[in-house]
């Protein structure tokens, strides 16, 4: 019998989201523009004990999810951090995904159990999902609307792992292999940061990585699937895409490399122009090498970009050509508010950037 300690969720604060349309995607469509040459970063939570690698931006305040089975909900109106934990039995969960409709905020474990929660209509954190196996291994979530959403994980048999949900979160259903395209031996997904799932409207793509790093693409949220090879650094356990950022249903950019050779640069960063269908190398043998985050700036018409990963925070004025370093400080993932002000996470803090 699973034993949950529990928060009273401020629902009143955390939900008021519109997820009709993806926040940044319609704030990005904007045909403004602003460069960057600086960030200021000020911490709002501080956990040394935590690793927080999932943050999600719902109105003008956050919820994030991390190991020791802990998640909070920010309230950036009045700078109050509300946190929680959740066990199963003896067993604490490790969080790397968060994801939120107008109504809930849903948490995702990695590992054997696979354990996703929601809030309740009284506070509480509730089972909707679970999942056991040797080879269970879930990454990322993100939701489409409020009815429909989508999580991502490894291969238990030959295709990546894929549960969608038509009703707002209440019940989860895993695709079956034959309705997605094959994985190769030694092809799974990072759960660094959250972000190698990415939606714009109907659209869908899934990074991954590996022995083989390719992008899997659903034009109608997840019924249907495609998939087409990247040129990124692959071939083994540690190498491939981490991360995928779409700025419109054409233009978007997957990041990663190895990280455990984080200067290496020769192959870690590419675009798309055409949906996905292609990609193209970009700052080839030039920095910043290995990133787990990468997100496109609202309001810049696709060209200003932001990546971050253990190695320090990055910046591109250009669509990715070249990059400037803002900061040597370290973060998993990141996720812009508006224009000039993000919220990242990373080892035993979250932070508000500010960029300038």
């Amino acid at each position: 019998m699973k034993k949950i300690l529990f928060l009273v969720l401020l629902l009143s604060f955390s939900c008021k989201s519109d997820k009709s349309e993806n926040t940044e995607t319609s704030e990005a469509r904007k045909p403004e523009k602003k460069e960057f040459s600086s960030v200021v970063i000020e911490n709002i939570f501080e956990d040394d004990s935590l690793s927080i690698r999932a943050v999600e931006i719902i109105g003008n305040n956050l919820a994030f999810a991390a190991n020791k089975g802990t998640f909070g909900l920010y309230n950036n109106q009045t700078g109050e951090m509300k946190t929680g934990v959740i066990s199963y039995g003896d067993y604490i969960p490790e969080f790397r995904a968060v994801a939120s409709t107008s109504n809930d905020v849903f948490v995702l474990s990695v590992g054997n159990p696979a354990l996703l929660y929601k809030t309740g209509d009284s506070g509480q954190m509730e089972l909707v999902y679970r999942e056991e196996g040797e080879k269970v291994f879930y990454d990322s979530m993100t939701f489409w609307n409020d009815l429909e959403g989508i999580a991502i994980g490894d291969p238990t048999e030959n295709c990546l792992s894929m549960i969608i949900t038509r009703n707002g979160g209440k019940s989860w259903e895993k695709l079956d292999c034959s309705l997605l395209p094959e994985t190769t031996e030694g092809e799974a997904a990072f759960a660094a940061s959250n972000s190698n799932i990415a939606v714009v409207d109907d659209n869908t793509w899934v990074l991954s990585g590996g022995k083989k790093s390719r992008v899997f693409y659903s034009p109608d949220k997840g019924k249907t699937w495609d998939v087409f090879d990247t040129p990124l650094i692959q071939g083994s356990e540690t190498t491939g895409g981490y991360s995928i950022d779409f700025y419109d249903e054409d233009n978007g950019i997957i990041i990663g490399g190895d990280y455990t050779k984080p200067d290496d640069n020769s192959a870690n960063k590419a675009i798309t122009s055409d949906g996905g269908k292609t990609w193209k190398l970009i700052a080839k043998a030039e920095e910043p090498g290995y990133k787990s985050s990468v997100r496109f700036v609202p309001n810049s018409n696709g060209k200003n970009i932001v990546a971050t990963g253990f190695t320090g925070i990055s910046f591109s004025a250009d669509g990715g050509k070249n990059w400037e370093q803002l900061s040597e400080e370290s973060f998993f993932t990141l996720r812009f508010l508006n224009d000039s002000t993000a919220y990242a996470t990373g080892k035993g803090r979250i932070s508000r950037l500010l960029f300038k």
